[in-house]
């Protein structure tokens, strides 16, 4: 769907114009225009969850599949929101250059606060994303909030991959996958509504095993995009008219380590030397955040805390007043709150299947089987939800 609408000029009033069209009207009254801010229909909204749904089907498969352990009353937000993820991620290898990707992404961050105010543009991710947070703000009686810093930093945190910047060490990717994933969890807990610091610890965990893992797993596509489509004239498809440059999106610090240079990957791929190993140090990052989760959980379980401080409490977004809706239930207890929310964790459990096929063909990512899809998710799934274990 183009972000680029066109513009049609009226033609001024000039001698040229009165001589092509007669006498100028006299009495010629102006006619109202639809209102920009109309309300969204059911029609449209419809529509809308179709795209939204279809989107995830064809390109974030796990999303679309884990949707049936959101709790029916926000799985329209999950859907909307992991929609909106997709869009988003899709910008570097859909634009032509930088600045076309710039202006997408300000298209957005514009969206979201047209969408906030209950004014959405007629672009069905965020028509769906604006009735989905109209039914929350109704069912919450306007007490559960979506925090609008979340989605923006959503937008801000893709413009590093516009230009396929190297992370300049592994905290910087695990910022990346803070900012995008944990957040993604933030957004979707937010919307049960669900307000706990236990919680949100957890997502932030997991988030950031999911956010490693998809760098990972889309380092082969990065590294040796496909070329432009052919338009019906023979040329490259696109403004430019060029293919992409690849480039190996793994921190430098990582692969100052183990001796891994660029050119060499783009050269050899798989057999480029030293790649194996920092894929493994890299992967292991992920895995240790799956670990101290199920650390986490253990804990809980024996009655004891999490074990270790939420480093981002009291930022934006993580503020815990229980006296407001979504936070804890009574007697409810930090398990308890877990449990409650269990449905947004279970990226985690797609993260670790796929996290074990790169064991098994011995960390080398550029397998083709590991773009494929896992057959074993919706069961994996459904015994870890039923049985509350990541």
């Amino acid at each position: 769907m183009s972000f680029l609408r066109e513009i049609t000029r009226p033609c001024r009033a000039t001698k040229a114009c009165l001589t092509l069209r007669g006498t100028w009207p006299q009495n010629r009254p102006f006619s109202r225009t639809a209102s920009v801010s109309a309300p969204i229909t059911a029609e449209e909204v419809r529509g809308a969850h179709k795209y939204c749904v279809s989107l995830l089907s064809k390109y974030d498969r796990p999303s679309y599949t884990l949707s049936t352990f959101i709790p029916p009353h926000a799985r329209s937000f999950y859907i909307a929101l992991r929609a909106l993820n997709v869009s988003l991620s899709m910008i570097a290898d859909t634009t032509s250059s930088h600045t076309i990707g710039l202006m997408r992404l300000q298209f957005w961050r514009d969206a979201v606060t047209k969408t906030l105010a209950g004014a959405p543009p007629k672009e069905p991710v965020a028509i769906l994303l604006a009735s989905a947070i109209s039914e929350l703000n109704e069912r919450t009686e306007g007490r559960a909030r979506i925090t609008k810093g979340w989605l923006t930093r959503l937008i801000n945190a893709r413009e590093q991959t516009l230009t396929n910047d190297p992370y300049p060490n592994i905290a910087a990717l695990e910022s990346y996958a803070e900012n995008t994933y944990s957040t993604l969890m933030y957004l979707t807990l937010a919307a049960l509504p669900m307000t706990s610091v236990t919680a949100d610890h957890v997502a932030s965990h997991i988030g950031k095993a999911v956010g490693i893992a998809a760098v990972l797993r889309g380092l082969p596509l990065v590294a040796f995009p496909q070329p432009a489509p052919q338009s019906p004239s023979g040329r490259p498809g696109g403004l430019s008219g060029g293919a992409k440059q690849g480039a190996v999106m793994l921190p430098l610090d990582i692969m100052a380590q183990h001796g891994v240079k660029e050119e060499e990957v783009l050269r050899r791929g798989a057999e480029a030397e030293g790649l194996r190993d920092a894929v493994f140090a890299v992967a292991t990052r992920a895995s240790d955040h799956l670990i101290t989760v199920d650390q986490m959980l253990s804990n809980l379980r024996a009655g004891k805390d999490v074990g270790h401080d939420f480093e981002h409490e009291g930022e934006e977004g993580h503020e815990y007043d229980h006296s407001v809706v979504g936070g804890s239930r009574g007697s409810e207890t930090p398990l308890d709150e877990v449990n409650r929310a269990f449905g947004v964790f279970m990226p985690a459990i797609a993260t670790r299947l796929w996290l074990d096929r790169l064991q098994q063909y011995d960390f080398d990512v550029f397998r083709p089987e590991l773009l494929r899809g896992d057959w074993r998710l919706p069961w994996k799934s459904y015994m870890a939800f039923r049985r509350k274990h990541i």
